[in-house]
């Protein structure tokens, strides 16, 4: 989302005149797309800031911030930087960057909007794409659900969903323009639609559209959705993935927790019986689907045995990745009021627990695909030198021995040789020019 953001300040910067430079010292303007979800990232703004400040002695400068901000970190970024805006706001940037140095309040008003008025002109706002083969489309800004560790809803506002004819056509325009890899992005993309029953489509109406455009351009692409609530997932979406080629075999399904009283403290208003279904109706409909998740470990309250649950959990599912946060309170969240009560250490070696547990899994699976032959597309330089990376369909990192950078953005097959935890490697075999579906 902060990249998918960022992609649109560019468009709206490079409209208004602006010229870019990888150089801060020579910038005059300078911008952060904050996060305030993971206090590292906050602590990151303030290091910068101050840096930035203290070049006012000796050079004009104007700085702004935007992203998702928390109220609380939103009023301290109001004394630190000249302008701070919210993303939906990004179209007046230029008018807020002209007014700057008189005394109004347009810019100077703090606090979030929690109805996201007038998000329409943020997401008509043309991206100005970083890639030339990987995108990212907003389908939803916002979040209703209000887990107790999360400040999502108090830094993006209430759900409130895109337009699906926008989207179907952003996705036709990207295509038509040879992008290979596309990914709807939300808060919570499988509730898209509910805020306006009847007068949108439902999530898993739009994935149909798209796999009808996909059957209709006959090009070959892949299309990915990040993130997703279980509460929400239903089979219908499952069924929709498995029938359409051009959506991606790849689904990622937080399940922050393997223990239901862990669930309930986090407000996350399911349990592990509907968890379990999910998983189960994808291995059924989609058996070559690879499965990724998100764990919280350390929460607030939880218990060895409840966290032996989500080591259990995550033995059972057999996840091809895991991304395992350690619980830090964030201001704003309600879990912030409750006593953080597991020692850091122990957060820690729960940690290195879970990671252990997803390697016995992880490599049996990457080591299954030995000698297979898989459709890849390249993404760019590895860090092994003479060599190129790039992603499976199930979004698995596949490294093979090659120098020729045209490959990047372009679907090759690789026999794979070799495998470990959490990558493979394997032989380049040929290049796809084109793909009839």
């Amino acid at each position: 989302m902060n990249l998918s953001d960022s992609e649109r300040v560019i468009t709206v910067l490079d409209e208004a005149g602006y010229e870019w430079t990888d150089n801060e010292e020579e910038a005059g303007l300078i911008g952060i797309l904050a996060c305030s979800v993971r206090q590292k990232a906050i602590d990151k703004v303030y290091s910068r800031i101050y840096k930035w400040n203290k070049w006012k002695n000796h050079k004009n400068l104007i700085t702004f911030i935007s992203g998702c901000i928390l109220p609380s970190d939103h009023e301290k970024f109001l004394k630190l930087f000249d302008i701070t805006f919210q993303m939906k706001d990004l179209p007046k940037l230029p008018e807020l960057i002209g007014q700057y140095g008189i005394a109004t309040p347009t810019h100077l008003k703090a606090g979030i909007d929690p109805y996201n008025e007038n998000i329409e002109e943020f997401w008509n706002v043309k991206p100005n794409y970083k890639s030339s083969f990987e995108a990212f489309i907003p389908i939803q800004n916002g979040c209703d659900k209000f887990c107790t560790f999360c400040a999502v809803p108090y830094t993006r506002g209430r759900e409130v969903s895109r337009p699906s004819k926008e989207i179907v056509t952003e996705v036709a325009l990207l295509v038509g323009q040879g992008y290979k890899s596309i990914t709807l992005l939300g808060q919570n993309v499988n509730s898209y639609g509910l805020d306006k029953k009847g007068n949108e489509l439902t999530f898993a109406q739009l994935l149909t559209e798209i796999g009808e455009l996909g059957n209709r351009l006959k090009k070959e692409f892949w299309v990915y959705f990040t993130s997703p609530h279980p509460r929400d997932m239903n089979d219908e979406v499952i069924e929709v993935i498995a029938k359409y080629k051009v959506l991606g075999k790849q689904i990622h399904l937080p399940m922050q927790s393997g223990d239901d009283k862990v669930l309930m403290r986090m407000n996350r208003k399911h349990n592990m019986e509907k968890y379990r279904h999910i998983v189960e109706t994808i291995r059924r409909l989609i058996p070559e689907a690879t499965l990724f998740t998100d764990i919280i470990v350390g929460f607030t309250g939880e218990t060895e045995a409840q966290f032996e649950n989500t080591r259990l959990a995550m033995e059972e599912f057999k996840f091809n990745m895991s991304y395992t946060a350690i619980y830090s309170p964030r201001p704003g969240a309600t879990s912030h009021r409750w006593i953080d009560d597991i020692p850091s250490d122990e957060k820690k070696r729960r940690l290195h627990v879970l990671t252990d547990e997803l390697r016995k899994h992880s490599f049996p699976y990457n080591k299954n695909m030995l000698g297979k032959t898989l459709k890849v597309l390249v993404r760019g330089k590895d860090r092994k030198e003479g060599y190129l990376s790039s992603l499976t369909e199930g979004k698995l990192i596949v490294r093979f021995a090659s120098e020729d950078e045209n490959l990047i953005g372009q679907f090759v097959k690789v026999k794979i040789s070799s495998a470990t935890d959490f990558s493979l490697e394997g032989e380049l075999l040929k290049v796809e020019e084109s793909v009839s579906l």
